[in-house]
């Protein structure tokens, strides 16, 4: 008999999953003030953490509090290797992020060497990418989004979307997410389908 745990089915098997809808700029601070009003330090620092860092959710969920601090102080940058690519890519923490993360580091008591932001189920050290989707699954839910529409991906994509709709500049949005073909950013941000859709609204007939 074949063990279940030796083969896990994909989440996704047999699903229709489109490309997730990045945050625009209201939904962000929606989020971030219901979290500041309900003093939600943990899923605060989470959340702007997840839209500075571009991270996957492998890889925001394994962070560790030593590639966000350095002695005392919360780094302005980080860089962690990506566990898809194996590859390392930066990404900048924002003032707010700093705050954040200091305010959950302070009051939480994280050690260095341990996840930034460790488990509430003893099995596991950190949160599971399926338990990061059902956080997000709740921010977007709580501010009158369908959550279908978005998922972990979405704030991926949030602030690289954000990066080439001001500056149009593909090449930095690609290092910045830290993919190895142009190609590939392209796809991810679906930019020749937006381009289309801007154009057309613009065109009248």
């Amino acid at each position: 008999m074949q063990n279940a745990g030796a083969n896990p089915v994909p989440w996704n098997k047999g699903k229709l999953v489109g490309r997730k809808a990045p945050l625009k700029l209201r939904d962000i601070w929606a989020i971030r003030v219901r979290l500041q009003l309900r003093q939600e330090s943990r899923e605060l620092a989470l959340f702007n953490l997840a839209i500075d860092s571009k991270l996957r959710a492998c890889d925001l969920v394994a962070l560790r509090v030593r590639d966000v601090r350095h002695g005392i102080a919360i780094a302005a940058r980080a860089t962690v290797v990506q566990r898809k690519t194996a590859q390392p890519v930066c990404f900048e923490i924002t003032d707010q992020t700093r705050e954040a993360v200091a305010a959950w580091l302070d009051g939480s008591c994280v050690p260095g060497d341990a996840y930034l932001f460790p488990s509430r189920l003893r099995r596991s050290p950190h949160p599971s990418t399926r338990q990061y989707a059902r956080i997000v699954h709740r921010w977007v839910s709580e501010i009158g989004l369908d959550s279908s529409a978005y998922g972990t991906h979405s704030l991926r994509r949030t602030k690289a979307a954000l990066i080439y709709r001001r500056t149009k500049n593909l090449r930095a949005v690609q290092l910045l997410l830290g993919h190895t073909k142009l190609e590939s950013t392209v796809r991810y941000l679906g930019i020749e389908v937006d381009d289309a859709f801007e154009l057309a609204e613009q065109t009248e007939a």
